[in-house]
């Protein structure tokens, strides 16, 4: 599967366009960790276990983005794109979506 943030692939041509498809998790440390930010964020820095959960949640919902898309038979994502909504306190919800589409494999 071809994942491509652009509207269309440089050096291919798109033949069929098979429409949206996306996915999404909410994603929540455990309270430990929580604690753990906590105290980091009076003292600055990065909020290191916050970022591991932010990139295992974006790797989830691009998995299930690209497992709608088999689905429909596509063999690209055009224009992906993410975005991010804290649900609540240390939860948050990533959404990937983009356009599935079939293109040339031979150009």
């Amino acid at each position: 599967m071809l994942l491509v943030n652009t509207p269309e692939i440089p050096g291919k041509k798109v033949i069929n366009t098979l429409g949206l498809v996306k996915g999404n998790t909410i994603r929540a440390k455990h309270i430990g960790k929580d604690i753990t930010s906590a105290f980091r964020q009076l003292v600055g820095g990065e909020l290191k276990e916050y970022t591991e959960m932010l990139n295992e949640a974006r790797q989830i919902a691009t998995k299930l983005m690209v497992e709608e898309a088999e689905k429909l038979g596509a063999n690209a994502i055009v224009n992906i794109r993410y975005s991010s909504a804290s649900v609540m306190q240390g939860a948050a919800e990533i959404m990937a979506y983009g356009t599935a589409v079939i293109y040339d494999e031979t150009l």
